[in-house]
């Protein structure tokens, strides 16, 4: 019988912000306490296994689908980010997010545009609340002139893809944001703004009614019997014909790719809700978007909506860690590095409150491919986002959803294609290296 156990199981460090503001109560969903059977078993209810589930309710209605997830919806990685659904190249390890070919940029920015359609498509057919799904496209910040060339740059890859891009100066700046801290900055509209939390939780009430979905139930172990894949949980386990892992850098913990996966932990903060006053006092416009024109800045993003409230994110501070969880005093560290941030950008506001605190994990490979591949048969993995959680998640659930029935699309194509992650130095040396030039990268993108 070939066994996977499950070395380590998710670990997150502070509340998650996004799911903590919602103001009508998440749905929930049962622990799996007894033995169940199922025709296709997903592990992660991320965007990626929300999106495979998704995916086959759409191919074949009569499936029986289970998704089985470590702990709340929206708790782990896929409500820890700042909900950005990016649909141009965002390449983090560049100078300035462009990739290294027109030709495969052009083929990223069109699969990306798939899943923003995907999710869209999931927002009507559930009647999503809108304010989840926000299409405002966002804005490459620049603060310093070494971040103005990159923006420069970054304008004049997007005008060779000809993609629709619109320079700002300073003073368009500060109308958006209240803030006299840009130089500049480069608006592109197809980026979709989304409440990560907000969306997932909704997405996975409208799919409960064709799927099982179980909450608090961690996959242990993956065993086959020579006849079916069994997904052993702590108080229970499913029987299942195939098997899709959508557990992004936690598919290492399995014993896959192991040594080719890099796990990056980022930080974030978010305000306490605004009084009308407050809001009044930041100026601008209420909801932005702002990732830095050095991919090392800080990205910021206000956001007023009934159900969370006036606030603004703030995130930064990356840490290299193979064990795949960070300490409180991480966090604490970065959060005092936020509250700089905030504070060079919004001095006018004084000293301001920052409710939240967390970290997210992000999983990326050095060649910047994905791990969306038949790893046994009947065993599926959709992992791997490279920093391009919404997106790329969507694109790697979909594509294993899609292979589970052996269907050839453009999208199950391009991953069945793309090469093997490729191999890391021993953990000893790639971790001290690996933070000491995200560190330096970060010092050279002060103001950013």
């Amino acid at each position: 019988m070939k066994h996977y156990p499950a070395a380590r199981l998710p670990s997150h460090t502070g509340l998650a912000p996004w799911r903590d503001i919602l103001t009508v109560a998440p749905p929930s969903f049962p622990q799996l306490d007894h033995s169940a059977v199922a025709d296709v078993t997903i592990i992660g209810a991320g965007f990626a296994g929300l999106a495979a589930a998704q995916r086959l309710t759409q191919l074949d209605s009569n499936l029986n689908v289970t998704v089985l997830d470590a702990g709340k919806i929206a708790e782990g990685a896929s409500g820890r980010n700042s909900g950005f659904m990016i649909d141009l190249p965002h390449d983090l390890a560049s100078e300035n997010y462009s990739g290294d070919a027109l030709r495969a940029d052009q083929k990223q920015i069109e699969l990306n545009r798939q899943a923003i359609a995907f999710a869209k498509n999931a927002v009507e057919q559930y009647d999503i609340n809108r304010e989840f799904f926000s299409e405002i496209g966002k804005v490459n910040g620049a603060a310093s002139s070494h971040a103005d060339k990159c923006n420069t740059d970054y304008g004049n890859h997007l005008d060779q893809l000809n993609e629709t891009n619109e320079r700002l100066d300073a003073q368009s700046m500060y109308e958006l944001t209240g803030s006299r801290h840009y130089l500049s900055g480069i608006y592109t509209p197809g980026t979709v703004l989304i409440q990560p939390a907000g969306f997932s939780l909704a997405l996975a009430a409208g799919l409960h009614s064709q799927v099982d979905i179980y909450e608090n139930s961690p996959a242990l172990a993956i065993k086959h019997d020579k006849a079916n894949w069994i997904i052993e949980s702590s108080k229970g386990r499913v029987t299942s014909g195939q098997v899709i892992i959508a557990a992004n850098g936690h598919l290492e913990s399995f014993g896959f790719s192991k040594n080719r996966l890099m796990h990056i932990f980022l930080y974030a903060s978010m305000t306490h809700e605004f009084s009308r006053k407050e809001s009044k006092n930041i100026g601008g416009q209420d909801n932005w978007g702002i990732t830095p024109s050095d991919p090392m800045g800080t990205t910021m993003r206000r956001f007023k909506t009934p159900s969370g409230g006036s606030r603004i994110i703030t995130r930064t501070c990356a840490h290299y860690l193979p064990e795949m969880r960070t300490t409180d005093a991480k966090m604490q560290k970065a959060a005092a590095i936020h509250r700089q941030k905030f504070q060079q950008r919004f001095a006018h506001l004084g000293e301001t409150q920052m409710q939240y605190q967390w970290a997210g994990h992000l999983c990326l490979s050095h060649n910047g491919v994905s791990v969306a591949q038949e790893l046994e048969q009947g065993l599926y993995s959709a992992c791997v986002q490279n920093g391009l959680g919404a997106t790329r998640g969507i694109l790697t659930g979909i594509s294993a959803a899609e292979r589970c029935l052996g269907l050839k699309t453009e999208i199950s194509v391009f991953f069945e294609s793309e090469k093997q992650a490729s191999l890391l130095p021993p953990a000893l040396l790639a971790k001290p290296v690996a933070n000491a030039l995200l560190k330096w990268k970060e010092r050279r993108a002060t103001n950013e």
